[in-house]
């Protein structure tokens, strides 16, 4: 049976930074597909709850540096090969939390973003579930994630109606 050892102090901090690029990675695609995602955002019919445009920016900012802590928390704690299913399932909501902006926005499928994002709130679920196992601490860190992702999906569906 092999031990698994936690990583140097310099090896921890180059996969905290390997974290950070993921995360960013996702940041960026999105980004990318919403250049004019301000005034898209704009034009759209709202329900009266939905908040303004500029609040986006900064609870991404947030919101991304605390999924890359928490895989990197899971990573630190239980390795590659320890996490292995854990990990896996993060890196696939990693992808669906990519994807999502190019849909609603750079496509302007609000349907098919919805069914997305539904699909990105369940990987969540199950990377808090798995992630709990390993770090409690980095399971916490997503649940404001999921928080918003919850509250994202609730407006994706709404502006898909009344649009």
């Amino acid at each position: 049976m092999s031990t698994y050892t936690r990583p140097s102090l310099p090896v921890a901090a180059v996969g905290l930074a390997g974290f950070g690029v993921a995360a960013a990675a996702a940041a960026l695609v999105g980004g990318l597909a919403a250049a004019s995602a301000s005034d898209q955002y704009g034009a759209l019919v709202q329900p009266a709850w939905a908040p303004p445009a500029w609040l986006f920016g900064p609870v991404w900012t947030v919101l991304y540096v605390t999924i890359a802590v928490a895989g990197w928390l899971v990573w630190r704690t239980a390795g590659w090969s320890g996490a292995r299913s854990a990990l896996s399932v993060f890196a696939a909501q990693l992808v669906l939390n990519a994807l999502w902006t190019p849909l609603f926005f750079g496509a302007g499928l609000f349907g098919v973003a919805f069914v997305e994002i539904v699909l990105l709130w369940l990987t969540i679920v199950a990377t808090i579930v798995l992630f709990a196992r390993h770090s409690r601490p980095a399971a916490l860190l997503l649940v404001p994630y999921l928080a918003w992702v919850t509250f994202a999906s609730t407006l994706n569906l709404a502006i898909w109606v009344l649009n």
